[in-house]
């Protein structure tokens, strides 16, 4: 049985979060970053790091294992932030998400691809479109644009519209290794 609205062969970028494979429709994502400097920005959600400077533009960061309610990475020896668009009343916002690992660009098949499950997941299953099957392994296939409500973005829009702030030479945030 495969997802209604999807016929044909798709790509997907696939990563790691709290030990589970995730994957999103490779036309989101715009790039992937190893971690980066990351500003905190008073006042936000839990959910978002803050900022970083790419290439001159404020892009708003959000760590995935936050927003869906899993634990703090002990570790970001592997995390990578992706860089994605989501649009919003048809306006597009470019954000970063931090993951624990980006794994591989894959492609599956409709007919390797089932509707979300009814229970037996950690998320709302409105974020996800379907469950990828490769090989053994289950991949939990993100809809994102239904992974943000148009509050949060609205959120990450004000946040994308700060100036960067000067950083001094040299100054980074610290992370656990």
């Amino acid at each position: 049985m495969s997802v209604q609205g999807i016929t044909q062969t798709s790509q997907y970028l696939t990563f790691k979060l709290d030990n589970e494979i995730y994957a999103m429709d490779i036309t989101t994502v715009r790039e992937v970053l190893d971690i980066i400097q990351i500003t905190k920005v008073p006042q936000m959600p839990d959910f978002m790091c803050g900022v970083i400077n790419l290439r001159g533009r404020v892009v708003p960061v959000v760590d995935l294992r936050l927003k869906f309610g899993f634990k703090e990475a002990t570790s970001l020896k592997e995390a990578c932030i992706v860089i994605i668009e989501v649009f919003l009343d048809d306006e597009e916002t470019v954000l970063g998400i931090l993951v624990d690992a980006v794994l591989e660009v894959i492609s599956l098949e409709p007919e390797q691809i089932d509707p979300p499950p009814r229970i037996g997941t950690r998320l709302k299953t409105e974020f996800i479109k379907g469950m990828g099957k490769k090989d053994e392994e289950f991949i939990i296939i993100l809809e994102t644009s239904k992974v943000f409500s148009a509050e949060e973005l609205t959120i990450v829009q004000v946040a994308d519209d700060m100036p960067m702030p000067e950083m001094a030479e040299g100054e980074q945030e610290e992370h656990d290794e």
